[in-house]
Parts: structure tokens; C-alpha cells; sequence
């Protein structure tokens, strides 16, 4: 197994379908790589399901009943430009694909889909995103291939939900990371004192080399600039 299907073991991805034949193949698929698969039949409940369970991924077919999956996606980004969004297209016209890359999608794969063709349009997506770097300043960086974060080019070191905020906080970086943001996707299915979260922050400010985090009072965080 190589590090992208190590990787996938960890995340959870949405599959919004509305054609049963094809979402159940897909599905079966899809769980050969993910930890988790959600599916949903259409727009409506794609955007309860992706609400609730808070994918890293979602795939999602465009004409559907009841709300299409631009439709959902335009509601998902209102809030959240960081999720991996596949969308899945019968159309390969410049101007629709355009249209859909204005959507902050990150990739789009043309119907009929094969297994060979999913699996390289995932590939692709997070090979992207495991290849980034976050910048913080410019000594001090964090590779989100290894996950690690680097001061002069030396390791420092924390833990896992330490990583998580500091990803969260700079995909937030042009708005306030509030509390209930953070009790979502950093404590997940766990519920979140303001003292532990203080604690919380306390801890991970006495890890890091500078300042990155700034408090925002009743509100939340944010990402300091430099």
C-alpha cells in the first residue's frame, strides 16, 4: 500500500448520487479506500448528510432531484472552501467546466465513470493536497505531505489535534474561526468546555516558536498575519 492509500484508510468520504445502479457501484468502490462511505440520492440530503458528517471528501453527481449537486455545492461553499469536492459530469464543454471550476470544485470527472478514471481523479485531488505547503511566515511552515511543522527548518513537535487546528485556522485565515467551528470539526463528536479549549490553546501557544493564534473575545480565533 502506498502513502495516498494510507492516507485514504483515514478519511471519510459523501457520494451524492441519484441513479441507485450507479451510487451502489460507486459506493462499493469507495470503500475499498475510505474508512468511511456516506452516500445520499439526491442534492437535498447530500447537503444534510455533508452537514452531519462532515466529510473530507464528497463526489457528487450534478442533475439530480429536489436540489442538484451545484445546487448543494453552492450551499456547502458558503461556509467551507476547504473540502474536496469531485464533481461528476455527462457535459465536456470549456464554458460548463469553466463554470464549475468557479464553483471552487476541485475536480470533475466525465460520465460514464469507470473505476479507472475515479481513482486517478482522487488520486489527483489529493496527491495536490498532500503536496502543499501552509506558509505561517517565513520560518516557519507546515508540510502537509508528512504533516509535520517546521521552525528554520527544524521539526516541531505536536499532536495530532495541535495539526488539526492549525490546518483549521489557516483554511479560516480571511475570517473568524469560532468556537462552535472548532467544537465541530477539532473535538468532533465530543463536546467542548470553553476550559478545555483555553487549556486547549494555552498548550498549543507554549509549542509554537511565535504567535499565530489571536483571540477574537465571544467570538473565537484568528490566524495572525505577518
Amino acid at each position: 500500500m502506498d502513502q495516498l492509500e494510507e492516507q485514504l484508510k483515514n478519511l471519510t468520504v459523501l457520494c451524492v448520487e441519484d441513479e441507485d445502479g450507479i451510487r451502489k457501484r460507486l459506493v462499493n468502490t469507495l470503500k475499498y479506500y475510505f474508512a468511511e462511505v456516506y452516500e445520499a440520492s439526491n442534492g437535498e440530503d447530500g447537503y444534510y448528510m455533508y452537514y452531519d458528517k462532515k466529510p473530507n471528501l464528497i463526489i457528487s453527481d450534478i442533475e439530480m432531484p429536489e436540489k442538484n449537486g451545484i445546487e448543494m455545492v453552492e450551499e456547502i461553499r458558503k461556509e467551507d472552501l476547504s473540502t474536496i469536492i469531485i464533481m461528476l459530469t455527462a457535459y465536456s464543454n470549456e464554458e460548463y467546466l469553466l463554470s464549475l471550476i468557479n464553483l471552487n470544485i476541485n475536480h470533475y470527472i466525465l460520465k460514464p465513470l469507470t473505476s479507472e478514471s475515479l481513482f486517478a481523479g482522487i488520486t489527483k485531488v489529493f496527491k495536490e493536497r498532500l503536496d502543499e505547503k501552509i506558509v505561517f511566515s517565513d520560518e516557519l511552515y507546515f508540510n502537509m505531505k508528512n504533516r509535520e511543522l517546521y521552525y528554520k527548518n527544524e521539526l516541531v513537535t505536536l499532536r495530532k489535534r495541535d495539526k488539526e487546528f492549525l490546518i483549521l485556522l489557516y483554511e479560516n485565515k480571511n475570517n473568524i474561526l469560532t468556537y462552535s467551528i472548532i467544537e465541530e470539526y477539532i473535538w468532533k463528536d465530543k463536546s467542548m468546555s470553553m476550559s478545555a479549549l483555553k487549556t486547549f490553546i494555552k498548550e498549543l501557544r507554549h509549542r509554537l516558536p511565535i504567535e499565530l493564534i489571536l483571540n477574537v473575545p465571544q467570538e473565537g480565533y484568528k490566524l495572525k498575519s505577518f
